[in-house]
């Protein structure tokens, strides 16, 4: 449409669109906030602990933790002062977009402020200042560290000297707990009923990960978060084209604890009818730089989907994500960036003690 006013203007350039492409995947957590009942106790723990793995966690402090997400989600004006007069120092020491953006959305979104450190070269770190010297000072600085950096170290240098509570924002090829919280918190939204532990053989779902578990720590944090659901999965198939891409010790303690995991190969596209959920990533953290795997593997609106399959993607895409999925009923991906801010908000607000403030049972 042309402006009448100056010909060369189009008006619908200009227009903002409140269209959402993730439609499908924008599931309100009402379903899920009704099926968990409220405990605060089972939250009382994160109040003594470091987030360092996604395993470290219970399956109750988990779902309370998902409880508290979607009552933020669901009514995301109504909590606007549980983290005033917090302060939250953000060090990321990696590129990051979704992850630095929504921890500190998370933090500003309940009144708290943030101190942010994108660039070691700009802290004591360059001048040889060892992290457990940073960290004592950070205790007298902050209430609460995110920390994402390259080296696996990183984390334990650091953690040893705090008395604040810090989160692993993802450490080299280690982990990316709050990750693979905010991946299964989208899961339980899309299917409320998976919360459930006696659940009918029936309605497990069969879920397919693309990715490599040894070089992507997404893939490592979510396979160790499935495992404490182990109840909601009847297969997890791992599709991938590299040689002893998962350490079969650690395969058999997944399967231990009573995740069916299953090294799928190559087979993606004749299985893919049969998946519930599809999990694909092809980025992972090398030691010095970001390295692409997977390169045949690409998810596209031509993709034999189960009707009802959901795809997920804890993102930056690249090829193996076709941007035409965005428009289909599959795209999910939005949803689960848009749920992390959520459940880190739930987090925070436990890890700083200020969950009494927005709990009605504590």
């Amino acid at each position: 449409m042309v402006s009448k006013e100056n010909p060369n203007v189009d008006e619908k350039a200009h227009i903002l669109s409140r269209e959402k492409p993730d439609v499908q995947g924008d599931a309100h957590p009402k379903q899920l906030l009704r099926k968990i009942i409220e405990d605060g106790d089972h939250l009382r723990p994160l109040e003594h602990q470091h987030i360092l793995s996604a395993d470290q966690f219970s399956a109750q402090t988990l779902l309370q933790l998902f409880r508290l997400a979607a009552k933020y989600e669901a009514n995301p004006d109504r909590f606007s002062t549980p983290l005033q007069g917090k302060i939250l120092i953000s060090a990321f020491y990696e590129p990051s977009t979704r992850t630095r953006l929504s921890f500190e959305s998370a933090w500003h979104r309940l009144g708290g402020d943030i101190m942010s450190i994108t660039d070691r070269s700009t802290t004591g770190i360059a001048k040889g200042e060892s992290l457990s010297d940073v960290g004592e000072m950070f205790n007298n600085y902050a209430d609460c560290v995110v920390l994402r950096d390259t080296r696996e170290e990183s984390l334990n240098e650091m953690r040893d000297s705090l008395r604040i509570p810090i989160i692993n924002a993802g450490n080299g090829l280690d982990e990316h707990p709050t990750q693979a919280m905010a991946d299964i918190y989208t899961i339980f939204k899309w299917r409320p009923e998976l919360v459930e532990k006696n659940l009918p053989e029936d309605q497990r779902i069969k879920v397919g990960i693309i990715g490599v578990p040894d070089k992507m720590r997404t893939v490592r944090s979510l396979l160790k978060i499935f495992a404490i659901f182990s109840h909601a999965f009847s297969e997890v198939y791992l599709f991938n084209e590299e040689k002893d891409a998962c350490d079969p010790e650690v395969l058999a303690g997944f399967r231990e604890k009573g995740l069916n995991v299953i090294e799928g190969g190559t087979r993606f596209q004749e299985m893919v009818p049969e998946l519930d959920v599809v999990y694909i990533n092809a980025i992972a953290w090398t030691g010095d730089d970001f390295q692409t795997f997977g390169n045949n593997f690409v998810l596209t609106a031509d993709t034999p989907f189960k009707d009802d399959a959901i795809v997920l993607h804890p993102l930056a895409r690249g090829e193996e994500l076709s941007h035409d999925l965005d428009q289909t009923r599959f795209n999910w991906y939005f949803s689960q960036a848009r749920g992390a801010v959520f459940v880190r908000m739930a987090l925070l607000t436990c890890l700083v003690h200020r969950k009494g403030r927005v709990l009605d049972v504590v």
